[in-house]
């Protein structure tokens, strides 16, 4: 199997042809250039993957903790191997730009790994209460739908706590960008995940991801995309009465109080919305600053939006690469024109492509400045390098402003006092709170609350939608 080909699925262990062959070319967004095709799969290859599924859970189910131990450490020792090639299909078919897919991109695939193995050691399968014994249970068959943004991030962390717990699974990547899930199971034939426990099925939402979703002999589906895929496969999953987890959108507040060193915390939180080009589900696309302050995080929020080099992603020199596709390039356009029908100031970016740059879907770094609460630009989740710069006059207001969203995953929240910044932290309604721009130094739980999903994934956080509860009473 070839890296630059995903036209056939692996299943049982094999590379398998689709039961009804139906081909869609793969785009280099930073060229708009077909450079693979990929299979859609169909009802059938699903059916046929969760057979191969359900039959391996029975062996697989009953391994060891050791067993699972070297099987999580031969797979590290391979995608370290395979290290460059997962990075050069990410920056072909995600257009992320060379230094990204290298570092944080793939990067992001190994550090699952690596937590996965070190909570593994340590987790709790069992433990005496009274006179009963509580044992956690692999779930069974699971369903693992993932998204083209940060896709070995999404489809490591699914996989990863399915084979530490003992799952057998099904894995559906986003047709957009299937090349580098071909990668990783290459890496998992390699390392030796016996027949059936990983299959993967490539194809859209509607067909493969659907029937995985319906599936009865599926235990369990974990997704991330938008909410209204979620919805959608909530709504599938619903009558087979199966778990769901879903990681959704957001639309991240990002709260400067009036202590921070605003130089450094505009400088580096517009940074942050800019890379993988604003297309990260906890990116701070709202950042709110005290409206004495506003001209001063004006200036420098445009200054450093003009600095984001935007370009060829092979090139060392660029920050920020395209968006995926001519679907999200004309949604992110649209954002544009409707902030500016609005009434919104832009102050660095604006519509159609940087300058220079004649094909590929590349969208300038945009900062709206003079936005309200009530604009389409500050509710809905654009996807895209598009910041909305707002101002508040207390923290009360600040607070309500944050918490005033249909999503909650993440929140940002900057102030040279960590006391005063984890008060606010605690007032927001979202899962993750980053103070200072920083993140966790030992595995944290992701997630959100609201319409940004539900269940956590993330070391030992990320075990426990993948297990059952079962107390042996009377037995101690």
């Amino acid at each position: 199997m070839r890296a630059r080909d995903a036209t056939t699925f692996y299943i049982d262990g094999r590379w398998v042809e689709p039961a009804n062959p139906q081909g869609l070319d793969v785009v280099n967004p930073a060229t708009e250039q077909a450079i693979a095709r990929v299979s859609l799969g169909s009802g059938a290859d699903v059916d046929r993957a969760v057979t191969a599924a359900r039959q391996a859970f029975t062996a697989y189910s009953q391994t060891s903790r050791k067993e699972r131990i070297s099987l999580l450490e031969r797979i590290l020792s391979v995608y370290k191997r395979r290290w460059d090639d997962i990075a050069a299909c990410i920056t072909a078919e995600v257009g992320a730009p060379v230094t990204l897919a290298k570092g944080a991109q793939t990067g992001a695939g190994y550090h699952h790994l690596s937590v996965t193995l070190a909570a593994l050691k340590s987790f709790r399968f069992e433990r005496k209460l009274g006179n009963s014994r509580i044992v956690r249970e692999p779930i069974g068959v699971c369903g693992l739908i993932t998204p083209w943004n940060w896709p070995l991030n999404q489809i490591a962390a699914k996989v990863a706590p399915a084979l530490a717990c003992g799952c057998t699974m099904v894995l559906k990547p986003s047709e957009i960008a299937p090349l580098n899930a071909v990668v990783f199971a290459e890496i998992l034939h390699e390392a030796g995940v016996p027949p059936g426990v990983f299959n993967l099925v490539q194809g859209d939402g509607p067909g493969a991801g659907a029937a995985l979703a319906a599936h009865p002999h599926v235990d369990f589906v974990s997704f991330t995309g938008s909410t209204q895929g979620g919805i959608a496969v909530a709504k599938a999953a619903a009558d087979t009465v199966k778990r769901v987890t879903q990681e959704l959108g957001g639309k991240s507040p990002n709260i400067v109080l009036d202590d921070a060193d605003i130089e450094t915390a505009v400088t580096r939180d517009v940074l942050t919305m800019m890379n993988n080009s604003g297309q990260s589900c906890n990116a701070p696309s709202r950042m709110l600053v005290p409206a004495a302050k506003l001209d001063e995080a004006r200036r420098i929020a445009a200054q450093v939006a003009r600095s984001v080099v935007v370009g060829d992603p092979l090139s060392p020199r660029t920050m920020m690469g395209p968006v995926i596709s001519e679907r999200q390039w004309n949604r992110v356009q649209r954002y544009i024109a409707q902030g500016i029908e609005s009434g919104c100031e832009v102050i660095a970016g604006g519509a159609g492509r940087p300058a220079g740059l004649r094909a590929g879907y590349f969208v300038q770094p945009t900062i709206f400045a003079g936005v309200r609460s009530d604009m389409v630009v500050a509710r809905e989740e654009i996807f895209g390098p598009v910041l909305a710069l707002m101002a508040y006059r207390d923290i009360d207001e600040a607070v309500a402003i944050a918490n005033d969203s249909v999503y909650g995953l993440s929140a940002y929240v900057s102030s040279r006092s960590l006391k005063r910044a984890a008060t606010v932290a605690r007032r927001l309604r979202a899962g993750n709170v980053h103070i200072n721009g920083k993140w966790g130094t030992r595995p944290t739980p992701f997630g959100g609350y609201k319409q940004s999903g539900n269940g956590r994934e993330g070391g030992a956080f990320g075990f426990e939608d993948f297990l059952e509860t079962k107390a042996i009473l009377g037995y101690s």
